[in-house]
């Protein structure tokens, strides 16, 4: 291990213990000994994020990941992801401070604004931070003059009219004046190594995928013509972090690499990178937030009464935290929270209609309606999930709290799989793209590394010759169990992804195999043996 992340900065789950028994233990400490004082906290996961970063191996095996700090700056999570090898995407001065103080090479981050102070900016370059990015002339005359020896990495402009979060009105070159800048860079002895682009959040349209890919193509050639050294695509962030979410990672994936297979195919010379924020932190945070008031009020509607002639009412709920803190997303992104109740109420329980709100004396600070909840009461506690995004650090300074404290945990299993850097074993059902997050109650027997998930066009599969195969991709799949054959013992695997692995040799294959110790492989009851 590289060292970021050591035991004492986690809680240590054994087996059979899940998040929300953590949760309760939390919930019920903040009551009794703060007396009230905390008013909102967060559990993370952490195996979750190590799992998602091994599915995102899995799914673009070409891809080198980047984490978006300013989704979510949190310790631990910066820690994790700087022990899985993961670069880092930062917006400014205090984003670079931060993960350089935890140990972060110069060389593993990236100064990704296209809209960057010039005091920011010679920072960046006293402590060694060189690959930037740029969309305009006023940006790029800045690097002149405070940091000429910067590699820059052009932003263009994307179709992202079906986004949740648009950034192209704001960020990014079109592709008419692509060519001039890359002039001007030229001109300016400023050298220009990549192109980037970012589609915005939750786009459903995978056709802007592969059209952002084909730009990029593009702006390459513009920039090899020009004398450039272009080696570096960007293909930006906006990757869910939910299970539910209208398209899945895997397929923005498998669209992704068919894109790349044609116009960036592998040995073409260009490193590929991505920067993600959402995908990686949104399922491992579980928000803990306490009811600090409450009122009913009555809706005057002329002619509705309640069966017993009662006038019909609502519950008001106030939290500890709203939207102009942890809940912006509800501002921002039209998201709906929907809370989970601490204290598991009884089929007989009547249930109210009702409403959260913030702590601030706004008629915006709305954070749910149109609920039907049990009768709660001031200093029970609601659990909100999937609140990993753009929440830590965001708690509402209008409400008077502070910033919310993180208590994270992991799984033994799963640090024992960080510490190798291995992959815990999936199970068949699994294997098919469901990339669950690890609970803290996470079971498993086994533990592997992760690769590609595709064959390259360039592999080919030989049925009745013995090949001589070389292959730079190494694919490791699931949990390999062991059977029993004649007087020989084999390690059966399922070769969905196509690639099989034995010590040093490959073959692809897309069916059943039995794979010997390690020189034969055996299909259809032909012996090949591998080089």
């Amino acid at each position: 291990m590289a060292g970021y992340l050591s035991e004492t900065d986690f809680v240590m789950v054994e087996e059979g213990f899940s998040t929300r028994d953590l949760l309760e233990e939390l919930t019920l400490g903040a009551s009794q000994a703060t007396a009230g004082d905390v008013a909102a906290f967060f559990v993370a996961d952490l195996g979750a994020v190590v799992r998602k970063h091994f599915c995102f191996l899995k799914c673009l095996p070409r891809v080198r990941p980047f984490y978006m700090v300013k989704c979510n700056s949190s310790p631990g999570v910066l820690k994790v992801l700087a022990e899985l090898g993961l670069g880092f995407s930062c917006a400014n001065k205090a984003e670079m401070e931060l993960v350089q103080r935890i140990g972060v090479p110069a060389s593993k981050i990236v100064y990704a604004n296209p809209c960057k102070q010039i005091a920011q900016i010679k920072y960046a370059a006293k402590h060694g931070v060189r690959l930037l990015s740029f969309d305009n002339e006023a940006e790029l005359a800045k690097v002149v003059k405070s940091h000429p020896s910067a590699k820059m990495v052009l932003c263009i402009a994307t179709d992202e009219s079906h986004s949740l979060s648009p950034l192209s009105f704001k960020f990014g070159a079109s592709l008419k004046s692509c060519r001039h800048l890359l002039e001007n860079a030229k001109r300016s002895h400023v050298e220009v190594v990549g192109v980037s682009f970012h589609i915005g959040s939750g786009c459903p349209d995978l056709h802007a995928y592969t059209q952002s890919i084909a730009d990029a193509r593009l702006v390459f050639e513009m920039g090899a013509e020009l004398g450039h050294g272009m080696h570096i695509l960007d293909l930006g962030g906006g990757f869910p972090g939910l299970e539910g979410a209208k398209v899945r990672f895997e397929e923005i994936a498998s669209v992704i690499n068919s894109a790349l297979d044609l116009y960036f195919p592998e040995g073409c010379g260009v490193d590929i990178l991505a920067r993600l924020g959402r995908y990686y932190v949104t399922s491992a945070f579980t928000l803990a937030v306490s009811i600090i008031a409450k009122k009913e009020v009555l809706l005057d509607q002329p002619g509705r009464e309640e069966e017993n002639g009662s006038t019909p009412k609502t519950i008001v709920y106030h939290l500890g935290e709203g939207v102009y803190g942890i809940f912006n997303s509800v501002l921002f992104d039209n998201m709906c929270p929907t809370p989970i109740l601490q204290k598991k109420s009884s089929a007989e329980q009547p249930l109210y209609s009702s409403s959260l709100w913030g702590p601030v004396a706004d008629g915006r600070d709305r954070v749910a309606e149109g609920l039907w909840l049990p009768q709660l009461h001031v200093g029970d506690w609601l659990v909100f999930e999937n609140m990993g995004a753009y929440t830590v650090g965001m708690a509402s300074p209008l409400g008077g709290t502070q910033t919310c404290r993180v208590t994270y945990a992991m799984s033994r299993v799963a640090w024992e799989a960080l510490r190798g850097q291995l992959l815990p074993a999936e199970q068949e059902e699994d294997a098919e793209g469901m990339c669950k997050p690890l609970s803290c109650g996470w079971e498993i027997t086994d533990t592997l590394c992760v690769g590609p998930v595709f064959t390259p066009a360039s592999i080919i599969t030989y049925q009745h010759s013995p090949p001589s195969i070389t292959c730079s991709s190494v694919h490791h799949l699931s949990a390999p169990p062991e059977c029993e054959l004649g007087s020989r013992n084999f390690t059966f695997f399922t070769a969905r992804s196509s690639l099989l692995r034995t010590k040093k040799r490959y073959v692809s294959e897309n069916t059943w195999d039995i794979l010997t110790e390690g020189r034969y492989l055996w299909r259809d009851d032909t012996e090949i043996q591998l080089y």
